[in-house]
């Protein structure tokens, strides 16, 4: 088998890959959404694929891997690796998870991730409202994350929660950073502790941090939250878009407390997560497999995080739902370090008109079964999916 093309095109707000072989195999992927200016990056590497045996996948990925780069430059390649597994799976007639090494669990556990709803407001009570929701949410999750401090509005809308500038970047991700104050520091755990009281050991609540707290007040901050029993507190020094890991202060950060410490979205490859893991910098580790370079790359992690005895939380927002199929796949396979993903939806509504093989509902008691069909699972419909195709993406299909 060779691949003959590799296509992509923009259908809603994602970049989806299509490589193409000369047996009338194609194997799909999807970069996370709201990246539309990926797609050039992700045709530069046809050259390179054209003529290779797309089952060999380690031997592919070897010839593009170096390209890639911290979210969200890594996506490109991760995007064409993912497509890679879905044709290898088709050709051989088996689902993914079994050429990873084959499942260890039925049913994958995720969070809630992508589903939220608009805040009224950043006051405690607006924090126990919206957890309430979270809760009631037919999903039946069993582990909640909430946005909050500087991974929220909260660090422009509550008056003196830190003494740094909001930044004018346009770009999602801006890092606004800076020391926090005393009365903000405390607004934050009011919040925390208003979800604990809806919340007791019914679900356990994770948060989403930042980045962008300085190491003094993120110590100040975990410490105060430890009799609240978090899941994790999650990119507090780095995160999102930085371009780099801070493993030192990581490990400053975990060894102050006994609140779990968690990052790792934004980077790409193996080697960027050694130090993080070997140093025991952080508990929990969150790879992205749109980002990371792949789900091989997430096994990997995952594999070499459980030999230190750190947990696995892998990241997935925005992955769309050829992302969902890929996180499930390999969710299956992990070690037992492994806690749950961070779920993602089909954004538009429509992406699930055009997309089959996804169980219905989806989630069931906060979990997902796994599914046995080839490749990754789940198949894009040309004939739904051709009306949200630009004109200059209306041969994606051909």
């Amino acid at each position: 088998m060779k691949i003959v093309d590799l296509k992509c095109a923009i259908i809603g707000t994602s970049p989806v890959v299509r490589i193409v072989t000369d047996e009338g195999i194609s194997g799909f992927a999807q970069a996370e959404t709201w990246k539309p200016y990926l797609k050039p990056h992700i045709l530069a590497f046809r050259e390179a694929l054209i003529g290779e045996d797309p089952t060999l996948v380690e031997r592919v990925m070897l010839k593009i891997r170096q390209r890639g780069g911290f979210k969200p430059w890594g996506s490109a390649v991760s995007v064409i690796e993912m497509a890679l597994w879905d044709v290898a799976g088709k050709a051989a007639g088996l689902p993914v998870h079994r050429l990873l090494g084959g499942k260890i669990r039925d049913r994958v556990r995720v969070y809630n991730g992508s589903i939220r709803f608009p805040f009224a407001g950043h006051r405690p009570e607006d924090y126990a409202d919206d957890i309430a929701k979270m809760m009631a949410l037919p999903e039946g999750f069993s582990i909640i994350k909430q946005p909050i401090g500087f991974h929220s509005a909260m660090k422009r809308e509550v008056p003196d929660f830190y003494y740094g500038e909001p930044k004018a970047s346009p770009f999602h991700g801006a890092l606004d950073r800076g020391a926090v104050t005393e009365k903000g520091l405390r607004h934050m755990v009011d919040c925390v502790a208003a979800m604990k009281e809806v919340t007791g050991d019914k679900v356990g609540l994770a948060l989403d941090c930042g980045p962008g707290w300085m190491l003094g007040d993120a110590i100040r901050l975990v410490r105060l939250l430890e009799p609240y029993n978090l899941m994790w507190a999650e990119d507090l020094l780095s995160g999102d878009y930085t371009p780099w890991v801070n493993a030192g202060l990581y490990r400053d950060l975990t060894n102050s407390t006994t609140t779990p410490i968690h990052t790792g979205e934004q980077i790409y490859l193996r080697q960027n997560f050694k130090e993080l893991i070997e140093t025991h910098a952080v508990r929990v580790v969150g790879p992205d497999p749109a980002d990371v370079g792949g789900i091989a790359e997430l096994k990997w992690i995952a594999e070499h995080a459980d030999l230190h005895g750190i947990t696995m939380a892998p990241h997935g927002t925005a992955n769309g739902l050829l992302g969902l199929a890929a996180l499930i796949q390999v969710s299956a396979t992990l070690p037992n370090n492994f806690i749950a993903f961070e779920y993602t939806t089909g954004d538009p509504d429509w992406w699930y008109d055009i997309v089959d093989g996804l169980p219905s509902p989806i989630v069931r008691n906060g979990m997902i079964e796994v599914p046995d069909r080839p490749g990754m699972g789940v198949e894009l419909v040309p004939e739904r999916a051709r009306r949200y195709l630009s004109e200059d993406d209306s041969t994606f299909f051909d």
